[in-house]
């Protein structure tokens, strides 16, 4: 049986070399496999765990499946200090190298639209929870949620609300039909509780600029002094993981 190629992300051509020392996914080292105008990195897994029963049995176990997803954002992150790259969700796996050459000339339209889009961004994750927040008379802390949703959206090429008790880090999944990437959508969260905790006054992911990132982080900061009742966490910058179109991410 042949070795299942992993996949991180696909790319353009570059040129600078990826670091020497980088690890990938099951201590395999990354490399890139052009085809036309696209470079995917993948990494050459071992069939024993990455064929696609053993991968679900292996996905199964928490400690298992944090380490991979670890594993794939190193590589994301490294890729992101010498090109744009449009990040695959955690256990992405083909067969072999021509199936990800399939999969990079069916998707290399759509792909180098959202390459384009991605240039020059990376993603913020922003949660808000809490009762109504001290010092917010008048307003309720959904509607504060709301108001800060729409003004980080405005500084944001994108935005995406996500379901309560999500997380724009990214989530290992098990892939389907012997390899194929599976991406689903998550709906739009507010005001509802999780995990037995306070209400979800916002949970959102928002495409920035990077030369937006500075002002993007201060918006943040002067909500959280302003509304000290609520709990306001800030994420990132990560790549952007959550505006990755499906089937290949989940945006």
């Amino acid at each position: 049986m042949t070795d299942p190629r992993y996949v991180y992300a696909v790319c353009r051509p570059w040129d600078t070399p990826l670091q020497a020392e980088l690890g990938g996914v099951a201590g395999a080292p990354p490399k890139r496999l052009r085809h036309g105008p696209l470079v995917a990195v993948v990494s050459v897994v071992p069939a024993r765990d990455f064929a696609p029963g053993p991968l679900r049995d292996r996905l199964a176990d928490p400690a298992w499946r944090d380490a991979l997803t670890r594993a794939h954002e190193a590589v994301v992150a490294a890729l992101t200090t010498v090109t744009t790259p449009l990040p695959l969700r955690p256990a992405t796996v083909f067969p072999d190298d021509s199936a990800v050459r399939v999969m990079l000339e069916e998707g290399g339209e759509r792909l180098q639209e959202a390459l384009t889009a991605l240039d020059g961004h990376v993603e913020w994750g922003v949660t808000v929870t809490g009762a109504t927040p001290s010092g917010s008379a008048g307003d309720s802390g959904e509607g504060l949620g709301r108001r800060l949703h729409t003004d980080l959206s405005a500084m944001a090429a994108r935005s995406r609300s996500l379901a309560p008790g999500d997380s724009e880090v990214p989530r290992a999944a098990p892939a389907t039909r012997g390899g194929e990437p599976s991406g689903t959508g998550l709906p739009s969260g507010g005001g509802e509780p999780f995990g037995g905790g306070e209400p979800v006054l916002l949970n959102a992911a928002y495409l920035v600029h990077r030369s937006l990132s500075e002002e993007f982080v201060e918006h943040v900061e002067r909500f959280r002094e302003r509304c000290p009742g609520a709990v306001v966490s800030l994420s990132g910058p990560w790549a952007p993981y959550s505006f990755t179109p499906a089937p290949y991410g989940s945006g």
